[in-house]
């Protein structure tokens, strides 16, 4: 028999927002019953592509017409805590896209109001899903690598300021630069592939030198427009101890004068092989390149393993959905805390940076 019918809706109908919707509508037994967005012309285009019977310009109107399960917050990151705690204090549950929230602060007052529900809160880590991404994961939990002792994640873009005096880059509205915007990402990916470490120290500097200059604004990158002046950082570094005595680099730029392409990265070394992954290009294609390097009876090994394509935004809203059908049982382990730990990190980051000094997780 089809599953229970789940009833949506969606607030944010931009590029992520619309990841969602398509999502939710291939979904047997999800229905998408509102949508939430200021531009009249885009929500209604939308409403129209996928049969939604409500519309509203205002969140809280969506919310206050009820008839809901779950939602997805597709919005600017000084949103996702007022309308992700709004929905859970309802009894709704949340779908966020990332990062969590501005800091750790409102990211723990989300999990507070997920716990207190007793409903999901998930929050919408698409690289993880990557195929490459899973493909090494799968090496790394067969102990293809033997144990890790150092790794490198990286998201860098020569001109890729998501519109230059937009919210992104505002600290108040956005909670950072690259680091909190894609380095979350790749700090995701690479505590995942690692298999989560805990992160006992890091040591941090972030850089401001194009976007304040009116350079490292990309076209492909859109935004709602506004005043803002350049007041985060345009690239960043972080050095994170491990527990076990592991490290693990991360680095994220949105304007750097390097090669045109985006540049997603992992390098991982073991005590029995070692990884890279590459994958070049934005949109990043499906497959990047994936190789491990070995050896067997004293030779060298190296191979490229099968690689799939990911699912990226389909696979994070399938896993939300799963984890909503699965019940009370399931819903106390998607509670938002993997998310608030990442924007734990990411506040030390810029702590370190900030006070030019190692901060102690």
């Amino acid at each position: 028999m089809p599953p229970t019918e789940l009833r949506v809706g969606v607030v944010g109908i931009g590029w992520a927002g619309q990841q969602h919707l398509k999502a939710y509508a291939a979904i047997e037994g999800v229905r998408i019953v509102s949508l939430a967005g200021m531009e009249n012309e885009l929500r209604d285009s939308l409403r129209a592509e996928y049969s939604i019977p409500n519309g509203f310009a205002d969140w809280k109107e969506m919310l206050d017409h009820g008839g809901l399960d779950a939602v997805s917050v597709a919005l600017p990151t000084f949103l996702h805590a007022p309308v992700a705690i709004a929905a859970l204090e309802r009894g709704l549950h949340v779908l966020s896209e990332k990062p969590i929230a501005r800091n750790a602060v409102e990211g723990q007052a989300m999990v507070d109001a997920a716990r207190r529900a007793g409903r999901v809160l998930d929050v919408a880590f698409n690289h993880r899903r990557r195929g490459d991404i899973q493909a090494l994961k799968q090496v790394v939990d067969d102990g293809g690598l033997g144990r890790p002792y150092y790794a490198k994640a990286s998201w860098l873009r020569r001109s890729g300021i998501p519109t230059l005096g937009s919210w992104f880059t505002n600290p108040e509205l956005s909670g950072g630069g690259p680091l909190a915007d894609i380095g979350v990402h790749a700090l995701d990916y690479a505590l995942y592939l690692l298999g989560e470490p805990k992160v006992v120290a890091v040591s941090a500097a972030t850089h401001s030198e194009l976007g304040p200059q009116g350079r490292g604004g990309g076209t492909r990158f859109t935004a709602q427009a506004s005043s803002h002046a350049f007041e985060v950082e345009d690239f960043a570094s972080a050095f994170l101890r491990l527990e076990g005595g592991g490290t693990l680099v991360v680095e994220a730029s949105w304007a750097t004068y390097r090669e045109a392409d985006d540049q997603l990265e992992f390098t991982v070394y073991g005590t029995d092989g070692g990884a890279e992954l590459k994958a070049h290009g934005a949109p990043f294609p499906p497959i990047g390149e994936l190789r491990v390097f070995t050896d067997k009876d004293g030779e060298s090994a190296d191979y490229m393993p099968a690689v799939i394509p990911g699912r990226a935004h389909d696979a994070v809203v399938e896993d939300f959905v799963a984890a909503v059908r699965g019940g009370a049982q399931v819903w106390g382990r998607h509670d938002g805390s993997l998310a608030l730990y990442r924007a734990q990190i990411i506040d030390a980051c810029y702590q370190s940076a900030l006070e030019q000094r190692e901060v102690r997780l």
